[in-house]
């Protein structure tokens, strides 16, 4: 692929945007290479946990503008098609996501960290959707996301404003899960990761599907959707070795089936 690379390594399916020369901009042939690495990943049962990152000194600086002066209405169309496409696909795949964020994640870069299920980042990144100063706004899902997670108020200040905030405000508004220092970014990330292997694979995945048909439904049918997947999970191994494992006092050894 000529703007993602991919690594496996112990259970993480490693994703990285590679375009350093350019911040990592997304442009159109980098949308359809993430979908493809996350797509393999999906079907690589050696892979537990998906973490997506930058080369260089970018997680990534946003779309490539270079394509803009040239885009006619189709042309955005499509590419604002293709972009959320990706990122609602990244949303629901069902292995956990990870957003390992060095420096700049702006505009689509932001988008792209928004739907993975984690965010942690360095203590010197730097966030902000500053489509608004091109005349145009997020268009790869981002009004939504950042609104779902920061709250309306937050989220059109970022938006409107097109201002930058640092990773501790980040944190602060409930947009990372953790700010950690530069040099231990990539270990505090496989720790996390490390972490979520430990869990049945079958289990956070129906959890995850639950969530996140639950923050789009109306209280009742998450609730309804969290009671039928609750009990669904008693027809599973996973679920009989975590009872077991706890009454004999020893750690589970979880299969996802």
């Amino acid at each position: 692929m000529e703007t993602v690379d991919v690594k496996k390594d112990n259970g993480i399916g490693w994703v990285f945007l590679n375009r350093p020369d350019k911040l990592n901009a997304i442009n159109m042939k980098m949308i359809q290479e993430l979908l493809t690495a996350i797509k393999n990943y999906e079907e690589d049962n050696e892979v537990k946990v998906i973490v997506i990152t930058g080369r260089g000194k970018a997680f990534s600086a946003g779309a490539d503008i270079s394509q803009f002066k040239e885009l006619t209405p189709a042309g955005a169309w499509e590419l604002a098609r293709k972009g959320r496409e990706l990122m609602d696909y990244i949303e629901r795949v069902p292995k956990p996501t990870i957003a390992m964020i060095n420096g700049y994640a702006l505009g689509g870069g932001l988008e792209l960290a928004m739907a993975c299920d984690f965010r942690i980042a360095s203590e010197d990144a730097m966030f902000g959707l500053p489509e608004i100063n091109l005349g145009i706004y997020p268009g790869f899902g981002g009004t939504q996301r950042l609104l779902r997670l920061v709250g309306k108020t937050k989220a059109l200040e970022m938006m409107m404003t097109g201002d930058r905030i640092t990773a501790q405000e980040a944190e602060r508004i409930g947009l990372l899960n953790k700010v950690v220092p530069k040099e231990k970014l990539e270990e505090e990330t496989i720790k996390f990761a490390q972490k979520l292997m430990e869990k049945s694979p079958l289990i956070l995945s129906i959890l995850k599907s639950v969530v996140l048909y639950g923050n789009d439904a109306p209280l009742l049918d998450g609730l309804n959707m969290e009671s039928l997947g609750w009990g669904f999970v008693f027809s599973t191994n996973d679920q009989k070795e975590g009872v077991n494992a706890f009454l004999e006092k020893r750690k589970p050894n979880f299969q996802g089936k």
